[in-house]
């Protein structure tokens, strides 16, 4: 059986009854769609949207008219830019453009001043997107697989971010911006090419640090209360005072300080499965007693 292709401004057959029941959601993943129905644009009090893995090459300036959306996922298609009316969703708090082809994000984007959770994974991003230094609520952001060698000085003005995602890209040296990022509680910077690591006793709310993949001798100095994923962790937490943490039982009643904040974090909310999404990119949580889902 093909996948459904529908007419380039009509919205599929189904999408009526998809809306019938008030959520305000719409499903749209995996249909064949080299641009957005602009049909779609006309729906303004929808809240979630998902576009995942429809071969969608563009986005109608026109989506800035879904004022009301606050969950919005494109991932797995063929973007190279975002229209800056997309910078223009006031509500819109989780945007998942992974696996796409983008280079830059655009000026405007500082403006989604309520977004919480950024993945931007699988992407040619050379340079970290100075947008970002201004969304100072961002909580989560997912930025595995692509180019970077380099972090802003500016990093730890984003006060709100608790989980950082850089796994795969092209980190020779441990950047200095992240000794500044005290309320950091997961950072991932697994298949990288670093040789070492400072002090990691800075990072004082750490919780979860993988690093495995690197050419690396041992894991870094950290308190003993963070969990170690690379070459030497398990002998590392052996030697600590209390015992390895067990994968029972796999979520203690204090994991994150609220529910909102662990879904955040792990990239729940996507009606396509935002834990998919992710590939491989929550291995390290998965391992940690609490942090899994």
């Amino acid at each position: 059986m093909g996948i459904a292709e529908s007419t380039p401004d009509e919205l599929p057959s189904d999408a009526e009854e998809q809306l019938r029941n008030g959520e305000q959601q719409l499903e749209l993943s995996g249909r064949r769609l080299r641009r957005l129905p602009s049909a779609v644009c006309a729906l303004s009090r929808l809240q979630k949207l998902y576009v995942s893995g429809t071969g969608l090459r563009e986005l109608p300036e026109e989506i800035e008219e879904l004022r009301e959306l606050r969950i919005l996922a494109l991932d797995f298609n063929k973007l190279e830019r975002l229209p800056d009316g997309l910078c223009r969703l006031p509500r819109l708090t989780r945007l998942y453009l992974g696996s796409n082809r983008l280079l830059a994000l655009p000026a405007d984007f500082a403006q989604l001043q309520s977004l919480r959770c950024l993945w931007i994974e699988g992407n040619f991003l050379r340079r970290f997107p100075r947008p970002l230094l201004r969304l100072v609520a961002l909580q989560s952001l997912q930025m595995g697989d692509n180019r970077l060698r380099a972090l802003p000085a500016e990093l730890p003005r984003m006060t709100g971010l608790r989980g950082l995602w850089l796994y795969g890209n092209r980190f020779e040296e441990f950047p200095p911006a992240l000794l500044r990022m005290g309320r950091l509680h997961i950072l991932d910077l697994d298949r990288n090419r670093l040789g070492g690591f400072p002090d990691l006793h800075p990072l004082r709310a750490l919780r979860v640090f993988s690093y495995d993949h690197n050419p690396v001798t041992g894991p870094p100095r950290v308190a003993d209360t963070v969990f170690l994923v690379g070459e030497g962790a398990v002998e590392r937490m052996a030697e600590r005072d209390e015992p390895t943490p067990r994968p029972q039982p796999r979520r203690p009643a204090r994991a994150f300080e609220d529910e909102e904040e662990e879904d955040l974090l792990i990239g729940g909310g996507g009606g396509t499965g935002a834990l998919e999404r992710a590939g491989g990119s929550l291995r390290v949580l998965e391992a940690v007693p609490g942090l899994g889902t």
